[in-house]
Parts: C-alpha cells; sequence; structure tokens
C-alpha cells in the first residue's frame, strides 16, 4: 500500500527513477516546490548558507490567523513597531467562536481583531461564518502561492500553494517586513498509482500515510510533493482531504502537481486567475520517495493518542479485545486512575464495537463532499435513540448554504445529526467534549491525549479515534457499530464537486475585507482581559537553571504543554493563560516555576565561580517536545514563568523550536535525558553561553559545557548542543526575545 524508499530519485519521462552518483541536487529547483521556494526567496538570508542545505529567507504572499493566536500576534507586532500590514493578514473566528468560557474575553478579542482589522488594512471573517483553512482555500490559495498561518494544519498544497503552519512570532517577522528563515528543506516525491476503491475516502489515504511516516521521521521537516497518475483520480476536495493532514507527518509543507480539476475549482470560486498547470520538470531531483497505491487502500480507523496508530478497521475488529487492551494500558500510564479496567475493552461486545459519538467537523471533515457523501449513506436511516449521537460541522457558510441546497443537511437532520456553525472546537476540545469513558469517532485533525477536552485531574477520560467522514456515516446508520463504509450502499446528493456552486454573498455581506486599506486613526478596541506582554531580560553571561519538569515519554504534545480547550480564551493574557501551563501533564509545574521566578538561585554552595552575570530561571526536561500544534503559547508561557532553556533529545518539530528561540528560550539538547538523571529541584550551571553564542560562526554550537547540580550537592558535568542558529536567531536570543530585537533595531536608528 504505501513504499518508502530513502534515497535520491529523478523524475524521468513522467515518474520517478533511481538517481545515479551523478544527480545533481541542484536540480530539487526543478520540482515544484523547489520552483516555489526559488520565487519568494528574499535574497537576504542571514548567513552564508543560503544555498546547500543552509539557511534560506522566504516572504509570504498572504498570512492568515484565527481567535486563538492573532491577538498575540498583533500585541508582540504593535511592541516591536508595527504601522500596517505588509500583505493581506486574514483574522479568522474559528476557536473561541462560542464565548462560553471566561464572560466577554471571547467577543472582545473578537472586537479587537475587527478593529485592528480596520486600523492596519486586515481581513476579519465574523465568528461562525468560517473556519480558517477553508476560508484560505476558497479566497486565496492559488497555483505557485506561498502561505504562512499561525495554525499548524495551514496546508493549501492540493490547489498548487506551499503553505506552513507556525508559531505567532514567525507571522510578526513578515508583518514587520522581515523574512522568514528556514534551513533548505529536502522534498519528497510522493507518487500517487491507481484510485480509491468504493468506501475508501481521504482521511483513509492520509491515515495510511501517516502511519508509514510518522514514527521513522521519514518526511519531518521536509516538503511531500504529490504526482503521479493517480492524483488525477482523485477530486480537488479529496486531495484536501489528504492534504491537510500532511501536518501530522511532521513535514514542513507539501505542495501537488495541478490539472483542470483545479483550474475548474479556482474558476467556481471566482480565481480562474489563481491557476497555473504545475508539474516536475524533467530531470527533477527529490530526496526520497514515497509510492502508494490508492486502490490498495482500506477504511482506516486510528486509534488513541496519535493519528498515526491506525488499522485497518477490518484488522482492528478481527483483534479488538487486544489492542483495546493495549490501548488502554497506555492511557492508565499516561492518567493513572481516571482510566479503569475495562473502560475500552466492555466497548467490544459480540464481536462488533461500539462507538458513543461521531464528529465530522472542521478543515478535514467539514468539506461539502465529505458532508454530502456522509448524506448518501445514512441516507433515510437513522442514528437510533440510544447513547450515540452525530454532530456536522460544515467548514464554511457558503459549504452550509450549499449542502442546504442539495438536501444533504434535511437528510441528516432527518436522520438524527445535530448540524452546527462553522466552527473548529471538536478538533481541539472546545465543542462536543464526551461523556467520561466514551469513545469518540471523528473526521478532525487529532486524537492527542486530552485534545477532546476530558480532565483526567478530575477523574475523567474519554477517547478519540479518527475515521473518515464516509465510515462514520456507516456506523452512524448502525447506531454507533463500528462499521467501515465499504459495507454499505451510498446515494448521491450532488455527484461531486462539479456540482457546487459557490456564493460568495455571505462573506460580501459580512467579511470586512480592508487590505490595503489602512485608517491608522482607527482606535483599538481593547477587553479587560488583553494584556501587554511581560518585560524580559537579555541573556546573562552565565545560566544558572532550575529543573521544574522531567518528562520521559516518547513524545510530547503541545497540548500537553498548553491544553487546548476551555483554556483558549485566556490566550490574550499571557500571565493568566501561562497558569494552565502543563496542567494536565506536571499539575505541580507552574507552581515551581512561580517559586523561583524573579530570584537568584542558590550559587554560592557549589563552589563554582561566576565567568560575569548569573541569570537565573527555571528548565523542563522532556524527551521529545512539540508535536501537533503551531501554538506558540506552548513555549511563551514557560517563558512568563521563568522559563529560559528546554533540554531534549530531539524536538519534533521544526515550528516548536523556533517558539523556543523566538521567546529568547534556549533549545538545548543532550543525547539521554533518562541518562542523565535529572530531577525536580537539580540546578544546571552553564558558564559562558552568551559569550559562546556571541562568538559562534555557522557550525554547530556546541559542545556546551554546562554543570548538573544534584538536590544533594553532587556534581557531574554536562554536553549540551544548541545546534545551528541563524545570525537573527543568535540576536533573538542575546535580546531576550523576538520583541527585545526589534526594539533594539528601533532604538539604534
Amino acid at each position: 500500500m504505501v513504499r518508502l524508499y530513502d534515497s535520491g530519485v529523478i523524475w524521468k519521462n513522467g515518474r520517478p527513477e533511481e538517481a545515479d552518483a551523478s544527480a545533481d541536487i541542484k536540480n530539487r529547483e526543478k520540482t515544484i516546490a523547489g520552483r516555489i521556494l526559488a520565487s519568494h526567496r528574499t535574497g537576504t538570508a542571514t548567513d552564508s548558507q543560503d544555498r546547500g542545505g543552509g539557511k534560506i529567507s522566504l516572504k509570504f504572499d498572504a498570512l492568515a490567523s484565527h481567535d486563538i493566536t492573532y491577538v498575540g500576534i498583533i500585541q508582540t507586532a504593535r511592541a516591536s513597531g508595527l504601522e500596517e500590514f505588509p500583505v493581506p493578514y486574514v483574522l479568522t473566528n474559528c476557536h473561541n467562536s462560542l464565548c462560553a468560557v471566561g464572560g466577554t474575553i471571547n467577543e472582545d478579542d473578537h472586537r479587537f481583531g475587527l478593529s485592528c482589522a480596520k486600523k492596519y488594512g486586515g481581513i476579519y471573517v465574523p465568528p461562525h461564518v468560517a473556519v480558517i483553512h477553508q476560508y484560505m482555500r476558497e479566497m486565496f490559495a492559488g497555483c505557485g502561492k506561498m502561505i504562512i498561518g499561525s495554525d499548524s494544519h495551514t496546508r493549501y498544497g492540493a490547489l498548487g500553494t506551499m503553505a506552513v503552519g507556525e508559531g505567532g512570532p514567525e507571522l510578526v517577522k513578515q508583518l514587520l517586513g522581515r523574512p522568514y528563515e528556514v534551513a533548505d528543506p529536502e522534498i519528497v516525491c510522493v507518487y500517487l498509482e491507481g484510485s480509491p476503491a468504493p468506501g475508501t475516502g481521504p482521511q483513509d489515504v492520509a491515515i495510511a500515510i501517516i502511519k508509514a511516516t510518522f514514527g521513522n521521521g521519514f518526511v519531518k521537516n521536509k516538503v511531500m510533493e504529490f504526482t503521479g497518475p493517480g492524483v488525477k483520480s482523485l477530486s480537488v476536495e479529496f486531495r484536501i482531504g489528504i492534504d491537510v493532514m500532511t501536518t501530522e507527518t511532521t513535514c514542513w509543507s507539501s505542495v501537488w502537481q495541478t490539472d483542470e480539476k483545479v483550474k475548474e475549482y479556482l474558476g467556481i470560486h471566482g480565481r480562474a486567475g489563481d491557476y497555473a498547470p504545475l508539474e516536475p520538470e524533467e530531470g527533477a531531483y527529490y530526496d526520497s520517495l514515497i509510492r502508494l497505491d490508492l486502490s490498495a487502500v482500506r477504511p482506516m480507523i486510528a486509534l488513541p493518542f496519535h493519528p498515526s496508530n491506525a488499522f485497518t478497521v477490518r484488522d482492528f475488529l478481527a483483534d479488538a479485545p487486544d489492542i483495546l487492551r493495549e490501548t488502554e494500558k497506555a492511557g492508565q500510564k499516561q492518567f493513572g486512575a481516571a482510566v479503569r479496567d475495562g473502560a475500552l475493552t466492555s466497548k467490544f461486545r459480540d464481536g462488533a464495537f461500539y462507538a458513543d459519538q461521531g464528529v465530522i467537523a472542521g478543515c478535514s471533515g467539514g468539506t461539502f463532499e465529505n458532508i454530502r457523501r456522509a448524506a448518501g449513506i445514512i441516507g433515510g436511516g437513522n442514528i437510533g435513540t440510544g447513547a450515540y449521537s452525530l454532530s456536522i460541522y460544515p467548514a464554511s457558510e457558503p459549504v452550509y448554504l450549499e449542502l442546504m441546497k442539495n438536501g444533504a443537511l434535511a437528510a441528516l437532520t432527518r436522520a438524527g445529526a445535530t448540524v452546527r456553525s462553522c466552527f473548529c472546537g471538536p478538533c481541539f476540545g472546545a465543542g462536543d467534549v464526551p461523556a467520561n469513558n466514551s469513545f469518540s469517532i471523528r473526521h478532525t485533525t487529532r486524537n492527542f491525549p486530552n485534545r477532546e477536552g476530558s480532565k483526567p485531574g478530575e477523574g475523567q477520560s474519554a477517547w478519540v479515534a479518527l475515521m473518515d467522514a464516509a465510515s462514520i456515516a456507516a456506523t452512524s446508520l448502525h447506531g454507533g457499530k463500528l462499521t467501515p463504509a465499504d459495507e454499505v450502499a451510498e446515494e448521491a446528493y450532488g455527484s461531486g464537486a462539479q456540482d457546487y456552486r459557490f456564493d460568495e454573498t455571505v462573506y460580501s455581506n459580512r467579511v470586512y475585507n480592508g487590505w490595503g486599506r489602512p485608517d491608522r486613526d482607527a482606535a483599538l478596541e481593547f477587553g479587560p482581559n488583553i494584556s501587554d506582554w511581560p518585560a524580559m531580560e537579555a541573556l546573562g553571561d552565565d545560566l544558572l537553571l532550575m529543573v521544574c519538569s522531567v518528562i520521559c515519554d516518547s513524545v510530547t504534545t503541545t497540548d500537553e504543554l498548553i491544553p487546548s480547550g476551555e483554556t483558549s480564551s485566556y490566550r490574550s493574557n499571557p500571565e493568566r493563560l501561562s497558569r494552565f501551563a502543563l496542567s494536565r501533564k506536571d499539575p505541580g509545574y507552574v507552581g515551581r516555576c512561580l517559586e523561583i521566578r524573579g530570584r537568584d538561585l542558590p550559587f554560592s554552595d557549589t563552589g563554582i565561580t561566576p565567568t560575569g552575570r548569573v541569570q537565573s530561571g527555571s528548565v523542563i526536561c522532556v524527551r521529545k517536545p512539540g508535536d501537533g500544534s503551531a501554538r506558540e503559547q506552548a513555549a511563551s508561557c514557560q517563558k512568563v514563568l521563568g522559563g529560559l532553556a528546554n533540554i531534549s533529545e530531539a524536538y519534533a518539530t521544526k515550528r516548536y523550536r523556533s517558539n523556543l528561540i523566538n521567546w529568547g528560550m534556549l533549545p538545548f539538547t543532550l543525547p539521554s535525558i533518562d541518562g542523565a538523571g535529572f530531577e525536580n529541584g537539580d540546578r544546571i550551571y552553564v558558564p559562558g553561553i552568551r559569550k559562546l553564542i556571541e562568538q559562534s560562526g555557522e557550525q554547530e554550537i556546541g559542545p556546551v559545557k554546562a554543570v548538573h547540580i544534584r538536590s544533594n550537592g553532587e556534581k557531574k558535568e554536562l554536553e549540551l548542543s544548541l545546534g545551528i542558529l541563524s545570525e537573527t536567531e543568535k540576536k533573538i536570543i542575546l535580546s531576550g526575545c523576538l520583541i527585545n530585537y526589534y526594539n533594539e533595531g528601533k532604538n539604534s536608528k
């Protein structure tokens, strides 16, 4: 089904062939991705490694944020000298839309967003009108473009757009006319053959790819370029459904070859001029290859707690008792007593597995074709009168309107499903939180621990599995009995994308478009929860760090570093939000940090002579942090609490490491967290760190000599590394954070 080839290939005669020793890596620029990257280079990379695997600098065509992130981004940019938005910046309101937590604070943020769009010349999409990525697909994505968004699922590759999800400070750089820096990425050819079998949907294909590539890091921080004859067998929305899930492979970006179907899609949305044919040039060089036979993919299920924990539905059902028991054990390891024995195995009865909830929503599930297909499968049936429920969230009001016109929403409503507004909540725990010990099947993007909104600290546990909308509909038709879509018949509510008619009226009537027309006299509207970032000091000569959390899980997600769900309502108040840091993973972390924040740690007992000013703060030691969301608050909350560094074996994503750097935190690595024997309360002394960074060249910064001082006074030498930092990244760390760095630049003029 999915085969991986970890060696270079050359594009010849419309197919990938094994590269020989004479292959020139410079021919990456003949790939689709290589050409798009070349056209977006600023030519101002901050180090001399502008080519040949070093850092490249990029300028994007448009930016996008939602109401979890745009307040912090604009506040950071304002503190750094923002005058107007230099490129189109779309502010959507699809995460804190319900305004269900914290009184007025969510709607206050929305008013702030609208006032910023007016003052700085932005585009404001009101709550319930569209989820961020659907709006960008409909209104902005186009062939050969690049878009950056402050949401990790910023992926528009199926429309020929290379899109990148990053933490907020990376968008701040673009708002201030500064380049985005990234290591020149490797490009992976994803060669599709065949066509999907009946009952197979885009989520099934996506899960199959994630299963094959996540654990081994095959595409980590690389570009996935989808090519091959199988592409033509897929509708554009089918491609979109695969593409948006590439984030879960940990790739950096993605792009697809384009064809007449893409031209038609853009034409339907009134943007035919944004089409261009994209395909690899003869001789294009790819660093590796993934071959996927679409016809071999069958309905899939990704079990807790990651999209890569995947099985075909039939394989899962064949071994369900054993698989469920192992999943239970994983839950008990994560959440302890909140997960009782039999929590999952009890849901397998008489040879069948029963789910408690179905959800089809958001940027991956809420598309026109997915919901139309679900209606076709359920047909005149119903979901029953038991505990099982089904919720449907169309991804935009134009999609909603068209599904109303063709009868799909009426059929789903008659069947007992509830149709909701355009909202991302079920994807991150702010909507449709299941009952305690319930099992939810979802066509959304993630099923990380607690992401659905449960609170194990209060004795709650819930389980989420990812499935395609078609199989969720088939399961719903059987009252929650897990059923793959290829076992049921399917009607058609319209025959596909060619029947879709995009009605932009709702956008023209409700969306504020101030691009290119900033009103500098307009006043910003601040709610009482919106606050400025606290002052942050420059890096000291030496660091003295106290260990405030040790996490030895194989991977730690951003949701574990800073919970999603209702906590997102506090994202415009850094101090208030910081109190939730690691709250569901290590409840004592915040208290340990506050005990030492703003104080000099004890040092005289060590017998060590400092090299200069000693800066004290906290550090977390975690094996592999940062999988998942682009939310920079996973790093900024640590900094607000006095955090100065992370020590890890590796960073799960480029964006989390960048978030640490942009908040002035040192991204240390060392070979083994377990081997170091860190414990809370230990101190780590790093002498001469400022000088080392100031004097470092373009190579990896390390070894960084440090001393591990245990709570019993025992001392042990450590050798840390900082990896390769660009000149800009070094200056940000030396300044203490991105805001300081930009303000120093203003003051020096």
